[in-house]
């Protein structure tokens, strides 16, 4: 009889301490989706309201006694802070609470060591953490020796402090000029789209907004689609075709939350850059959520702030099944409401992509003299040709074609 060995949740409390810098409720509430997501088992929260952090401990005394308790009472395994804390404040913790502490970036890190899959995301990982540990070895000694063991702990492991010190900067010098050379790949592939007139459009959004649910349905990509926070952490590239007989190249990207450290906005920039240099942009977002028009609004920021300020960005609200139709959220002007799970809406999702096709494609009828049948062929070869139709002054043929074509054949476009 085979053993199967069940691997149990890790017991978990998040602790919330609301200075008034941003909304600790909904950042509380993502941090019970990012902790599941991990793979541990949030039981229960507690939250304090702070004018300023303690600097020593983060919370105060007496909370600090009611987060022990708790974590006696419940067999706490593991505590999240849903801010960042500094390396002496979770030695301070761990020693007043005897729970293994991390805080929201180590969680973030390591849920991106779990999801990702490809050479590019696995560097991009393994270098964020680096830059987050680097900073933090000053005064951890042997208590940075932790090896895998749980949560906040995957990915790279220290052992002596000095030599580490060197060894880090050193292995971040090496997945820098690694991650040079996948870029540098990238961006090649970036020119021939551009050379051979790929029109890309990317799917952008808060993670769990269903972006590759949508990215299986429209072009059956086999992407990881889990209700997780990051099921999805590498981009996916995925040839459509338009109703129109246009094609274009579905691009699904690493999803957004609120708060992500800038260090790691910084290590995936090459990953957003997918988002950024994309023809077409849909923001896609969580119709069922409250906070669906600000996850649309950060998105866009996020965009613009990447250079996305000409690119036509299509809002898409997502799940719209599971509302009525007098929700706030369905009168986002121009936004195109769908259900990525039962495909209802995508028709209009299409015809939303098709209306805000780059000029450079041109959609045209043209006709062709007998004499001049070989343009006709070498448009059947070179372009989508949609219909074709002999008629008693030549060949009838519409197609979608490029700029260069549309110039090489403008004489004979006659619609």
């Amino acid at each position: 009889m085979e053993n199967t060995l069940e691997v149990k949740p890790t017991r978990a409390l998040l602790v919330s301490v609301d200075t008034g810098d941003f909304d600790a409720e909904s950042s509380l509430s993502e941090l019970f989706e990012l902790a599941k997501s991990a793979g541990a088992d949030p039981l229960l929260s507690i939250e304090q309201k702070l004018s300023h952090l303690e600097p020593g401990t983060c919370v105060g005394s007496g909370k600090l006694i009611e987060i022990k308790q708790a974590c006696e009472l419940h067999e706490i395994e593991l505590l999240i802070f849903d801010l960042e804390l500094s390396p002496v404040q979770i030695r301070n913790i761990e020693t007043a609470t005897d729970v293994r502490t991390i805080d929201r970036t180590m969680l973030i890190l390591d849920i991106f060591a779990q999801r990702a899959k490809s050479k590019e995301g696995k560097l991009q990982v393994e270098l964020a953490q680096l830059k987050y540990m680097l900073p933090r070895l000053t005064g951890k000694g042997v208590e940075m020796s932790r090896l895998g063991g749980g949560i906040g702990t995957r990915g790279p492991g220290e052992t002596k402090l000095e030599t580490d010190k060197r060894h880090i900067r050193r292995r971040m010098e090496t997945l820098k000029e690694q991650l040079k050379e996948v870029e540098q790949h990238r961006e090649q592939l970036r020119r021939r789209r551009k050379k051979d007139n790929v029109i890309t459009v990317a799917i952008v959004g808060y993670t769990n907004a269903g972006k590759s649910t949508l990215m299986n349905f429209l072009t059956e990509a086999g992407v990881l689609a889990q209700d997780k926070l990051f099921a999805t952490l590498d981009p996916t590239s995925r040839a459509l075709k338009l109703p129109n007989g246009v094609s274009v190249m579905m691009i699904d990207t690493v999803g957004l939350v609120r708060r992500l450290p800038h260090h790691l906005v910084e290590a995936f920039k090459s990953t957003l850059e997918e988002a950024a240099l994309a023809d077409i942009i849909l923001n896609v977002c969580d119709a069922s959520s409250d906070e669906a028009s600000l996850h649309l609004d950060v998105t866009e920021k996020l965009l613009v702030s990447l250079g996305c300020v000409d690119t036509p960005i299509v809002p898409v609200l997502n799940k719209c099944d599971l509302l009525s139709d007098d929700m706030d959220i369905m009168r986002i002007s121009n936004a195109v409401k769908i259900s990525a799970k039962h495909g209802t809406g995508i028709d209009k999702l299409l015809k939303a992509i098709e209306d805000n096709l780059p000029l450079r494609v041109k959609c045209v009828k043209l006709l062709f003299p007998f004499d001049k049948a070989g343009l006709a062929a070498a448009l059947r070869k070179n372009s989508t040709v949609n219909s074709e139709e002999y008629t008693a002054d030549g060949v009838e043929v519409e197609a979608i074609i490029d700029e260069a074509t549309y110039g090489r054949l403008r004489e004979y476009v006659i619609e």
